[in-house]
């Protein structure tokens, strides 16, 4: 028989390295046409219709580029688009978002403390939400605020905002955060599948049929990459963010994650001042440091885990399989003696201040919630302890193989 959590956790890592390497492909052009664009030169010899021209080298070839603002006067018979790299990063982070927080609620999506919802309830809020940005973003960018680019920002700022702290009344802090990354990627990705890709075809389906195209449409899709070059370092600030319980697992989390929006704003404008041959704005290195320095503070209030007493409250169903199963209590022993010195409230390991993750393994509770990565990390693997510093034999770790392996009906695997 096969070990269906050790093939699902596989099937993990393979989505998420897709989607590691789609982001890589959509970032990298994203911030490459971004630096192109802003570093276009004038010249004499420019044909008619182009904007400006950059001469590059790289790889031992040089490289002439020119940018039409509208279109040239002839389309030519081979155009690259540029799309694919945004719609495999998002499709592939919405099957990752399933795996991992979909599949795993009961451990990863649902806090009950926060917010007591069935999984299937959890799940309708989490993929209603992703849309409900888009939405309200794309009616803003539609009124007369698409002439105010300033002032749009501002309001897309303070809609992310109050996802963020929406997403922490209901979600796991793990969850939240991520939540809000998928959140801004999906306005990304629709930006690049509703509007952008779409106007270019309305300009190149103009010139093939010799018509003039409308530049309203150029304007357009050029607000709209704006917006998702000075979102991309806070989305990956935010994917990243699930290994970091500094970042995610204390009372402050939304707060910390809306000022990683205005921390990318500053980055991003001190490379694109840059690019532009523009000076190199010094200020947005104080303000970034500033903000962080503020982020690295808030990080220091009280963790969820913590305040919350996780022991008090009754077990789940998901929890109670675990904790009837054969094999528990010595499983229980095990874990409290190998691994509870770290993952706790107030670890007692040297050098540890928060429990690694987030994840707390103190009441019977807690470790039956993380029965599959006890098992995957400790049993079929050697990954925890790190380098075994707490001494767990094979014996144990077998203990702990057979005890999950009752509870999940997969004791032949």
């Amino acid at each position: 028989m096969y070990d269906w959590a050790v093939l699902w956790d596989w099937m993990g890592f393979a989505v998420r390295w897709l989607h590691v390497v789609t982001a890589i492909a959509w970032i990298g052009s994203s911030f490459y046409f971004v630096a192109l664009d802003l570093g276009l030169r004038k010249a004499p010899d420019l044909p008619a219709g182009a904007h400006g021209e950059e001469w590059q080298v790289h790889g031992g070839g040089f490289y002439h580029i020119r940018k039409y603002l509208v279109a040239p006067e002839q389309m030519p018979e081979h155009l690259t688009w540029f799309k694919w790299e945004s719609y495999s990063t998002w499709l592939s982070g919405a099957a990752l978002l399933m795996i991992v927080y979909w599949v795993g609620a009961e451990l990863y999506l649902i806090d009950p403390a926060k917010a007591d919802l069935s999984v299937w309830q959890a799940i309708l809020i989490s993929a209603a939400s992703l849309s409900i940005g888009w939405i309200i973003y794309d009616l803003l960018c539609r009124s007369g605020l698409g002439e105010k680019p300033t002032l749009l920002m501002v309001l897309l700022f303070a809609l992310l905002v109050a996802m963020s702290w929406g997403y922490n009344q209901i979600f796991t802090g793990r969850a939240a955060l991520l939540h809000l990354g998928a959140f801004t990627a999906t306005v990304m990705t629709a930006n690049v599948f509703f509007i952008i890709i779409p106007n270019q075809r309305i300009v190149v389906a103009d010139l093939k049929a010799g018509r003039k195209p409308d530049p309203k449409y150029g304007k357009i899709a050029k607000l709209r990459s704006t917006h998702n070059n000075y979102l991309t370092l806070p989305v990956v600030f935010l994917m990243l963010s699930n290994h970091y319980p500094l970042a995610f697992a204390t009372e402050h989390s939304w707060l910390i994650a809306s000022l990683v929006f205005l921390m990318g704003v500053t980055i991003r404008h001190w490379f694109n001042t840059r690019h532009a041959r523009a000076g190199s704005p010094t200020w947005t290195w104080l303000a970034t440091a500033l903000i962080f320095l503020a982020i690295a503070w808030l990080s220091t209030a009280p963790m969820w885990q913590a305040a919350e007493g996780e022991g008090t409250r009754p077990a789940t169903a998901y929890e109670q399989r675990f904790m009837k199963a054969e094999g528990f209590e010595e499983a229980r022993d095990i874990v409290s003696a190998r691994c509870s010195m770290c993952h706790a409230a107030e670890p007692v390991w040297p050098g540890i201040n928060w429990a690694p993750k987030g994840v707390v393994l103190e009441s019977e509770a807690d470790i039956a919630r993380h029965a599959r990565a006890i098992y995957l990390q400790s049993g079929i693997t050697h990954a925890m302890p790190p380098a075994n510093r707490t001494g767990m034999s094979d014996e144990d770790r077998q203990t702990l193989v057979r005890w999950y392996r009752a509870a999940s009906g997969s004791e032949g695997s």
